[in-house]
């Protein structure tokens, strides 16, 4: 039996047509990427609770897009903080397209780089002790 929360997050064009000309395209998919960066990088969703769906679909509409930044507790880098940033642009027009993205310097940073992410999940996941409440855990 396995046990895990979902936490649905919509894009501001696909909730407000209206807001959008033409539609939703791959933009759409850029802002859930930086969802989920978000919630990768901070461990949190990047909205409070809702006391119902109205509320959800209202702050996504109306209030700022979520934007990710240092703190005391978690450091990042200016260029992965950028990154994730410019996902997260609420206007649909002014969000880039995956080809836009590719030329982000963040993305560039790692074109040169050798990057071993297999490895680098795998170390994290031998330090992370099994617990009831983990998603992997199972009865």
């Amino acid at each position: 039996k396995w046990k895990f929360k979902i936490l649905f997050f919509f894009q501001p064009e696909r909730i407000d047509p209206s807001a959008s000309r033409q539609g939703y395209d791959v933009r759409s998919d850029v802002w859930s990427l930086g969802i989920t960066l978000y919630e990768l990088a901070t461990g949190r969703f990047p909205y409070p609770r809702w006391n119902s769906v109205f509320d959800q679909l209202t702050q996504v509409v109306r209030g700022d897009p979520p934007q990710l930044s240092n703190s005391e507790e978690r450091r990042f880098s200016p260029k992965f903080i950028s990154f994730v940033n410019v996902c997260l642009t609420k206007d649909e027009s002014k969000r880039p397209k995956y080809k836009e993205l590719l030329r982000d310097p963040f993305i560039q940073m790692y074109e040169e780089r050798s990057v071993d992410v297999a490895g680098y999940v795998c170390r994290i996941l031998d330090q992370m002790p099994a617990s009831p409440s983990s998603p992997t855990y199972m009865d």
